[in-house]
């Protein structure tokens, strides 16, 4: 049941990504940018966390995710304070 949720999670930041993404090609807001480049380090992290808990349980893959997962805020942060200007 685990797999599937984690799976489901990966599929649904992965589908975001790509909606934000592509409603920056066409309509050229940036913070639609920033948002998708969020998205699309949550679904790194997301695969992360497949690759942590099902492929290899026995290596401890947290730091990476929580770094993944931080870079991500930060890339989205950034990009609200910079279309603040």
């Amino acid at each position: 049941m685990a797999s599937l949720v984690y799976g489901l999670c990966a599929l649904a930041a992965l589908l975001c990504a790509w909606l934000l993404l592509s409603a920056f090609r066409r309509n050229g807001y940036r913070l639609l940018l920033w948002s998708g480049l969020c998205f699309v380090g949550l679904t790194l992290n997301n695969v992360l966390l497949v690759v942590d808990k099902l492929l290899l349980p026995d290596v401890d893959l947290s730091l990476a995710r929580s770094a993944t997962g931080l870079g991500a805020v930060l890339l989205l942060l950034y990009g609200l304070t910079l279309e603040a200007d």
